[in-house]
């Protein structure tokens, strides 16, 4: 299953090429934010104001190392993916660019036209 964490395309730049990343989210949050493909257009609005690049690490939940909980932290009944421990490299198997249009609003990328949103 392939689930998305967005970051800052600089720090994806700056974490790539080491075996592991995600120490700080893990110290401020106590776990790495994901969704499903199929949520993402509910939590994206957060990214809105961002001026940064951003991208979106597709994940392979089946390479990660660190451990996953699927969570309801705000009682909404939707469970979103919350990984325990640092996200290993070789478990991010595509990243795509966080596309918005002139308002700001998440377009959903091709490459993930295929799922449904829920």
């Amino acid at each position: 299953m392939i689930i998305l964490h967005c970051m800052k395309e600089n720090s994806w730049k700056k974490v790539k090429e080491k075996q592991s990343f995600g120490l700080d989210s893990i110290e401020a949050e106590g776990f790495i934010h994901c969704s499903s493909i199929g949520y993402f257009w509910r939590v994206a609005p957060n990214f809105k104001h961002i001026e940064e690049d951003l991208v979106l690490l597709c994940i392979e939940t089946d390479k990660l190392q660190s451990k996953i909980r699927w969570e309801d932290g705000d009682n909404c009944g939707r469970y979103y993916p919350h990984i325990y421990g640092q996200i290993n490299i070789d478990s991010v198997v595509h990243v795509l660019p966080f596309l918005k249009d002139i308002n700001g609003d998440f377009i959903k990328n091709e490459e993930l036209q295929k799922y449904k949103d829920e």
